[in-house]
Order: structure tokens, then sequence, then C-alpha cells
């Protein structure tokens, strides 16, 4: 297979998983198997991988607990910024409530991010108004299926800009 039937090969599976991510089964499963499979691969490659990112960039997010005060850990799928900042979507894989990452980051700003095997301190900045809805259209042209996700649920997906610190 030459270049060109590779890019089509990459797309046509681009375009699968964003089909299969879209799914309320999906949404269903993903929350107790991907971060799970994430911590594991990231622990063992130290750093460097996180499976997800396989479907869309990724992060493990170090931030302090709302109510426990304690550092917590979560892999998240994120929207690199040209500018070399991240954006976060609490989109929660389209259930309910808002992910609890975000009650954190909201009580607790900073935090850190492990990005491409590199530890890095950041300040989160919860978007509101104009600039939230500048970013969901990017964040939509990036990954599709949080149209999904967003349209399940009557709360507006949070959407965090990370800068550092």
């Amino acid at each position: 297979m030459g270049t060109e039937g590779t890019v089509r090969s990459a797309r046509a599976g681009v375009r699968l998983m964003q089909k299969m991510s879209s799914t309320r089964a999906f949404a269903r499963a993903a929350p107790h198997v991907v971060p799970a499979l994430d911590r594991a691969v990231h622990r063992l490659t130290r750093g460097k991988v996180l499976l997800s990112a396989r479907m869309l960039p990724g992060v493990l997010l170090t931030a302090t607990g709302a109510r426990s005060g304690q550092p917590r850990r979560t892999p998240l799928a994120c929207m690199p910024e040209p500018d070399g900042g991240w954006i976060l979507i609490g989109s929660n894989f389209g259930r309910p409530g808002h992910p609890a990452w975000t009650a954190n980051l909201l009580k607790h700003p900073d935090a850190e991010i492990s990005w491409r095997g590199r530890d890095i301190p950041v300040r989160a900045v919860l978007l509101t108004g104009p600039e939230r809805a500048a970013t969901w259209r990017a964040v939509l042209a990036f990954w599709p299926p949080y149209a999904a996700y967003q349209s399940r649920v009557t709360r507006e997906i949070r959407l965090f800009r990370l800068v550092r610190r």
C-alpha cells in the first residue's frame, strides 16, 4: 500500500472511531475501561504513551481534589492549541453529570499535566461566553462526536483552557 492508501486507511479508521465513540454503548463502557487502561500504560511506559491518544491527543491531569485535597490523576483527551496550550473537554462521555475533574479544577485551578512524557505545571481557566462558543466550534471541528455527547445532556459541557505556569 502506498502513502495515499495509508492516508485513506487512517482517515477511515478515524471516521470509524468517531462513529463508535458517538454511541450510547461507548458512553456506558468507556468510562470504566479507558481511564484504567490509560493509567496502566502510562505508568508502564514512564509517561510516554496514553492508549486513548491513538484516537485523540491526551494528557494525564494531576489536580487537587475539590473535597479531599488529595492529588487526583485523570487521563483525558485534549485539543492542543497552536500557542502551546490545551483545551480540556468535560464531556463525561455524554453522561448527565459533570466529571469530577472539572470540579477539582474549578476549586484548584493550578494543576500539572503529563504531555508526551513531560510534566508541565498549568493553570486551568473555565471558558465562558463568546470565548467558550468559539472554542466549542473548534472542538467540534476537531472531534465531531462531542456534538452527540452534548445532545444527550442538558448541562453545558465545560471547557477549560490550560496555560503553562
